[in-house]
């Protein structure tokens, strides 16, 4: 039978530390865990452990990596506050994960991340901050009344066939949406709570068909529940309010049975606290000062005249168009979306909804075409933000006959005033090229109230992009790669075919690859460390050097 380990900085005969619990534990010990602060991680493979608390134990493996790492291994955690910087506090490939009233807190990387068939028992645990709260990918299991508050992105992430029941639980104050379901995701949802989120309470999308039963939704700046085409399943007695209108959307392709759905779309002013948070995300974006510092002050003036009406004073008209200027990969799509959240959290827009078009959303074929398609964008745009990037193609002509751009920038003129209260449109594009648009109509200019200049980022900030998106994905930038990733974005030509963000983006994408062939040639299976790290010789490789 195996035994009990005893892990206590006081108590005579007690392992001093959990590693040294961990090195004598056979597979089925049960390690407890006197109460303190350990700075330690765990990784344990094909073996199976208990994890006990005695009282309050935090396991804080801030800097370390990831807090609990298991590999085809069966582990219990009982009573534990697990807290990382940038890394998932939890993470387990294949094998069985039980947690029972822990809290799980996280920095930038997913709380805890279930993985290759792993099945994932979640009773009574908390889990906070993070990027994401929890994913299930290819997994299942039971995630049962838990709560899940304050994650940057996505509350709960479902893919690749995952099908986990989540039932009893919570999820407040998601940057984006509650639960996610794609690739195929088959969950069960039942009893939940989903309140407070940056979009969709729900988003389903590529193939997925969740169950969803007696769902509350509420409080969410997108719709309730979004079914994207292909997706099915069920919604069965859920009650949505305070939702974006409609408050489930089935778009075209989709084909959920929904049977007593209890629906009452509201549409209603954000509080204050939700604004704040908006421009902390903005804030959180690499670089971007000059164009964090104008929005900042539109949203200063829009919140003042907000305070002026409800004093009775008078406002002067005001356009919230604007104009992005600046070169591919600068962050600007991602601006927008925000400022439309903003001027729908301060009551300004409707609903702060976001629809990106170009060229060939808004031109048409023959005479009369163009303006019957520009209108129709427009309304389906209006309440939120109409995104039109490289809009400068509208004033050049196709080539080959008749071009109806140009009739196209003038029914937006006029859409642009008609609808100044009820739609933002932002332009983007090159400097240049969107100075030369604006000339193409007596009106256009004047439309916007302000220009907003997107800067090249700097090698620094490429560099701290990069190290971000590496995060993200779970790899480490080895000793010195910092530095000559920092020589080879100063390096680069800073030309029209400069991709900015994109270009950190390629070169990851590169150094992964090349990480790849260097680990086939290892000549023996690779280690946690190795699959993680990326080298300088990954660097050399993946740029020719």
């Amino acid at each position: 039978m195996a035994r009990t380990l005893l892990v206590s900085t006081r108590q005579p005969g007690a392992f001093p530390t959990l590693a040294d619990a961990l090195e004598v534990a056979e597979p089925g010990a049960t390690i407890s865990l006197d109460p303190g602060e350990y700075r330690e991680t765990v990784t344990l493979t094909q073996s199976t452990l208990t994890l006990i608390a005695q009282g309050d134990v935090i396991l804080d493996a801030t800097g370390l990596g990831p807090a609990i790492t298991t590999t085809n291994a069966t582990l219990t955690l009982r009573g534990l506050t697990i807290k990382t910087g940038d890394d998932p506090a939890v993470r387990a490939e294949a094998g069985r994960l039980e947690l029972v009233d822990c809290t799980l807190t996280a920095g930038y990387g997913a709380a805890l991340t279930v993985t290759d068939g792993a099945e994932l028992r979640a009773t009574d645990t908390r889990v906070t901050g993070g990027q994401y709260g929890i994913v299930c990918s290819d997994a299942t299991g039971v995630i049962d009344n838990c709560q899940i508050s304050d994650v940057t992105d996505d509350g709960i992430i479902v893919r690749l066939g995952a099908d986990p029941t989540i039932r009893n639980t919570t999820i407040t104050n998601s940057g984006f949406r509650g639960v996610y379901v794609y690739q195929s995701g088959r969950p069960t949802l039942e009893n939940c709570e989903i309140t407070r989120t940056g979009d969709a309470g729900i988003a389903i999308a590529y193939d997925s068909e969740p169950t969803l039963r007696s769902c509350r939704i509420e409080h969410t700046r997108g719709v309730g529940i979004l079914v994207g085409s292909g997706c099915g399943g069920v919604i069965e007695g859920c009650r949505l309010e305070h939702t974006a209108t409609p408050a489930i959307l089935v778009e075209p392709g989709a084909n959920p049975t929904i049977t007593e759905a209890l629906t009452a779309p509201v549409t209603e002013k954000a509080e204050e606290s939700d604004v704040e948070k908006l421009l902390s995300q903005l804030d959180a974006m690499v670089g971007l000062a000059a164009v964090k510092a104008e929005v900042h002050a539109l949203i200063d003036e829009m919140q003042v005249n907000t305070w002026r009406r409800q004093a009775g004073l008078s406002v002067g008209a005001v356009s919230h168009h604007l104009i992005f200027t600046g070169a591919p990969g600068t962050g600007k799509t991602t601006v927008a979306r925000l400022y439309g959240q903003l001027l729908k959290g301060l009551g300004v827009l409707p609903n702060g909804s976001f629809k990106e078009v170009s060229r060939r959303d808004l031109v048409g074929q023959y005479i009369g075409h163009t303006a019957e398609k520009t209108a129709a964008v427009v309304e389906e745009a209006a309440g939120g933000v109409l995104f039109i990037d490289e809009a400068y193609t509208l004033s050049r002509s196709s080539g080959g006959g008749a071009d109806f751009g140009q009739e196209a920038v003038d029914m937006l003129v006029k859409l642009m005033e008609d609808r100044r209260d009820t739609l933002a449109v932002i332009v983007a594009g090159y400097t240049a090229e969107m100075a030369d648009f604006l000339d193409t109509n007596s009106g256009l200019a004047s439309r916007f109230a302000k220009t907003l200049e997107f800067a090249n980022y700097t090698p620094a900030e490429l560099v701290l992009i990069a190290e971000r998106i590496a995060r993200s994905d779970e790899y480490v930038l080895g000793p010195g790669l910092q530095d000559a990733m920092y020589e080879w974005f100063a390096g680069l030509d800073r030309d029209a075919n400069f991709g900015n963000a994109r270009e950190a983006r390629k070169l990851l994408e590169g150094m992964r690859k090349a990480q790849s062939g260097r680990l086939r040639k290892l000549g023996r299976m690779p280690d946690r460390e190795d699959l993680t790290t990326l080298t300088l010789d990954d660097l050399l490789a993946a740029t020719g050097s």
